[in-house]
């Protein structure tokens, strides 16, 4: 029940459902009440608010300082265990396996695929529970993706209890006790998950998937035009932003010695 009240308030704050709502209330102020002046300044409000989080030079100025904080991960020192966490995923047998894969989840799994070729002998790890009723685990639709990528069941183990990172942590903790691994999730999400991992006591290798700030060349007015998906980039932003506060406030942050014992490792992925 918590659990998913946490959901539906988190999914509220994020900037198009809030801006909604901010925007009908202005509404009613404009219709039926005497507050006409406060009505049009929410509104308009708002409106620029979700005009500039869907223009590209905001979206991703927002996104770009979580997904710096790791850099992507080349080295090729053996580890034992490769852990990919879940993320957004459905199930229709009739469709292509990576098709079940939502949104950030499919660039973690082919990244976890990709570290796995490079170290030889280590087992992957996919975390996630069934989402609702649906009757396959986001850990199982994950697993038969990397499986039809090549990746033989043998070295695959699936956790299929955990319903966020938190209880990710705690499960992968069980598995891997003090080895080394690397953790694949999204760029964004890495610094997050790294302090869950940290407050623990586990020393994951950070391996960030999905990186989304573009920092490449792009058109004049892919810049200057509002879309889609530079409005999900600043939702990414927000959300990261919302589980940071809220981890912070349940305590599960890390001490300095913690952060400071990861720095080696961390150096070395810059090879």
């Amino acid at each position: 029940m918590f659990f998913t009240l946490k959901k539906i308030v988190g999914g509220l704050l994020l900037p198009l459902p809030l801006l909604l709502l901010v925007m009908a209330l202005g509404l009613l102020l404009l219709w039926f009440s005497r507050w006409q002046k406060s009505g049009k300044i929410i509104v308009s409000a708002a409106w620029l608010m979700l005009f500039a989080l869907s223009l590209q030079p905001v979206a991703d100025g927002l996104l770009r300082p979580l997904e710096q904080r790791y850099p992507t991960y080349h080295a090729t020192d053996p580890v034992g265990f490769i852990v990919v966490l879940g993320g957004g995923y459905t199930w229709n047998p009739a469709w292509a396996p990576s098709s079940n894969l939502i949104g950030n989840s499919l660039p973690r799994v082919t990244e976890g695929v990709r570290q796995w070729r490079r170290h030889p002998g280590a087992k992957m790890i996919f975390t996630g529970a069934a989402a609702s009723t649906n009757p396959v685990s986001n850990a199982a639709v994950a697993a038969r993706v990397a499986i039809s990528l090549g990746v033989p069941p043998a070295d695959i183990i699936q956790l299929d209890r955990p319903r966020d990172t938190d209880d990710e942590a705690l499960a992968v903790k069980r598995i891997v006790g003090q080895r080394a691994f690397l953790l694949v999730t999204s760029a964004n999400h890495m610094p997050r998950a790294i302090t869950f991992f940290h407050h623990q006591g586990l020393m994951p290798i950070a391996a960030p998937a999905n990186q989304m700030a573009i920092d490449s060349p792009l058109n004049g007015w892919e810049k200057a035009l509002p879309a889609p998906i530079w409005l999900s980039h600043s939702e990414r932003a927000v959300y990261e932003g919302l589980g940071t506060l809220w981890q912070s406030l349940n305590g599960k942050t890390t001490t300095d010695e913690t952060t400071s014992q990861q720095a080696a490792p961390l150096s070395d992925q810059r090879e």
